[in-house]
């Protein structure tokens, strides 16, 4: 028997993107600006088996957002790393900071198994580099490139 974390009904896309950072702070706002641009897509009628989330940082109350899902995107800015993005594979972290406002992918996939026993959904991480996170900044050319690059690659894996 599976658990319900919710009362009450409402439909559960089978993916969920999440998108985490803060739109005031430069390339922090790749993820959200990646959700803006889905959300179009889906006005379009794309997308139908998707569901699209952003928040500034992920929380441990995310967990009731990953129920009933095949797949998970996390998507964030990075300062460094690959170019333009990496998309991993996540697994689930042991190590959780409870007393934290922010939580990692993996102690947020951890979170669930606890809170559920059950396994978490298969989870990816969509990291796009970003090289300007000063506040007020906009969106710097190279880190636009870099998001047009990713969200062509989540846009090809979300409609396999």
């Amino acid at each position: 028997m599976t658990s319900n974390l919710f009362d009450g009904a409402r439909r559960v896309r089978p993916r969920l993107v999440l998108a985490f950072g803060n739109p005031s702070r430069g390339d922090d706002a790749l993820g959200p600006l990646l959700i803006r641009d889905l959300e179009v897509r889906q006005a379009a009628g794309e997308l139908e088996q998707v569901d699209l989330l952003t928040d500034f940082q992920l929380q441990i109350e995310h967990t009731l957002d990953l129920q009933g899902r095949a797949l998970v995107v996390f998507v964030d800015a990075v300062a460094s790393g690959a170019e333009p993005f990496s998309f991993d594979s996540l697994l689930p972290e042991s190590d959780v900071g409870y007393t934290t406002h922010a939580m990692t992918p993996g102690e947020l996939l951890r979170v669930y198994q606890q809170v559920t026993q059950e396994s978490a959904p298969q989870a990816r991480m969509l990291a796009i580099r970003g090289y300007d996170f000063d506040l007020g900044s906009p969106l710097s050319t190279a880190a636009g490139r870099n998001l047009a690059k990713a969200t062509n690659h989540l846009l090809t894996m979300l409609e396999q």
